[in-house]
């Protein structure tokens, strides 16, 4: 592993100055901050994702037949923390939508709202300033696409409850005599192709390409307005889908239709950060971070021929109070977790029609099991309900790992920041949520 020496004093330069560094073999390392004003801006939202997920997922990255902990790509980009609390009205702890409007508009508002303040007033977010100004705007994202995050840059809404509405404003709202969005990836079709509305029809009549499978995505040439809906609701849980780099593929697929010489913004949402963490599944949890790691990458280098753009990573919150270690024991186990092959829920769905349901877990799980194990998964594939299966299957991943949580909702503790690309310099140190909107409510209007 490479460590990075800071060549810069400690005295009399700040973290904003972007120090020079050096690795262990003395070459120069990437300066992933600037003072440029950006072109293009990328915010990439991981729901759920508080600090035990990055470390967590530094641990399930490594390599264990090196005496080191390997960095991972989150290592380098790392600028700062914000805190993440809702208007006073809801307290101290936020929900998705809360925050996602914070992110977006850069004003605090009450759990569950979507692109409005707390009196219920539309405020304008950072995507819609930026399709007024004229550059190309999307989405891309692992929920379904009127979800609480994308919603709260596209939308405006009382309620991040209602998904018909919320999708129906994505047709009927116009800026600039054009639809908020150029590109929408994600899930949802159950709220777009409905019975009493078919909006993929109408996107189609109105110059939009409209694809429901991935390959067709990859197909359609570059520049096109994209409605891509892969999934009734939100997409396949990353172990269980037919790409499990899905949100990188979108992504890629999202910047070739937006690139433009006006210069682009781009939602990315690691959505399922979140449903784990709400589901309290260490697997899944792993796999989705190792998705937006990929992601993560193929920006960096996307950002390196691409100077002129900005990338911001940061949580709207943290989900499911992660402990990696747990039961006053000091210890925990990512090797339970590196080769499964389909997701929890899943495998509590098929186990019960193997012949040996034991055999198939260790199989899906992908580790061998110790002699206790196996007839404990067979009694667990005896339950009637569903739920309990998927919950104790849950419990014995833990019991493996050594992993705790302490709640299936939300916790209140700041979030990461992480930043790199034209701009970078200005999401350094300790923020407020909103901080991140009014910076890019300011680069956008200085264009």
């Amino acid at each position: 592993m490479l460590k990075k020496i800071s060549v810069c004093s400690l005295v009399g330069l700040t973290l904003a100055q972007g120090c020079a560094q050096l690795d262990n073999a003395g070459h120069a390392a990437q300066n992933l901050s600037s003072q440029q004003q950006p072109r293009n801006i990328i915010m990439v939202v991981a729901d759920g994702m508080g600090p035990a997920y990055t470390t967590a997922y530094r641990n399930f990255a490594d390599n264990p037949e090196t005496p080191d902990i390997e960095d991972v790509v989150f290592d380098h980009m790392l600028t700062g923390n914000a805190s993440t609390h809702p208007a006073p009205v809801s307290g101290y702890v936020t929900d998705s939508a809360a925050a996602a409007t914070a992110l977006a508009t850069g004003i605090k508002s009450y759990n569950g709202a979507i692109g409005v303040d707390a009196n219920k007033q539309p405020v304008e977010s950072v995507l819609q300033r930026a399709k007024q100004l004229g550059l190309r705007t999307g989405v891309a994202v692992t929920s379904q696409i009127n979800h609480a995050t994308p919603a709260s840059y596209l939308a405006h809404n009382e309620s991040r409850k209602n998904y018909n509405a919320i999708a129906d404003s994505f047709f009927d709202d116009r800026i600039n005599d054009g639809f908020v969005a150029d590109v929408m990836l994600g899930g949802g079709t159950s709220y777009f192709a409905r019975d009493d509305r078919d909006l993929t029809a109408l996107f189609a009549d109105n110059g939009y390409q409209y694809v429901d499978d991935y390959d067709q995505l990859a197909t359609l040439p570059a520049g096109s307005d994209v409605l891509g809906l892969f999934a009734p609701v939100g997409l396949p849980a990353a172990l269980d889908d037919n790409n499990p780099h899905r949100l990188s593929f979108l992504t890629k697929n999202a910047i070739k239709h937006l690139e433009d010489p006006e210069g682009f913004f781009l939602l990315v949402e690691a959505s399922q950060v979140d449903w784990a963490g709400h589901a309290n599944d260490i697997g899944s949890a792993m796999a989705e971070m190792d998705d937006l790691a990929v992601t993560m990458e193929y920006l960096q280098n996307y950002v390196e021929t691409h100077p002129d753009t900005l990338v911001v990573l940061t949580a709207d919150h943290s989900t499911g109070g992660l402990t990696i270690g747990a039961d006053g024991i000091y210890e925990w186990h990512p090797e339970y977790l590196r080769n499964m092959k389909a997701s929890v829920s899943s495998i509590a769905v098929n186990m019960v029609s193997e012949a040996s349901p034991a055999a198939y877990a260790e199989a899906q799980l992908g580790f061998t099991f110790e002699d206790d194990d196996s007839a404990l998964v067979d009694s667990i594939a005896a339950l009637p309900d569903f739920e309990a299966r998927e919950t104790a299957l849950k419990a014995f991943l833990d019991k493996k790992t050594n992993t705790g949580w302490t709640t299936g909702g939300h916790t209140g503790v700041d979030v990461e920041v992480f930043a790199f690309g034209a701009g970078a310099d200005a999401f350094a140190g300790q923020l407020d949520n909103t901080d991140i909107a009014k910076q890019f409510f300011r680069f956008l209007n200085n264009r």
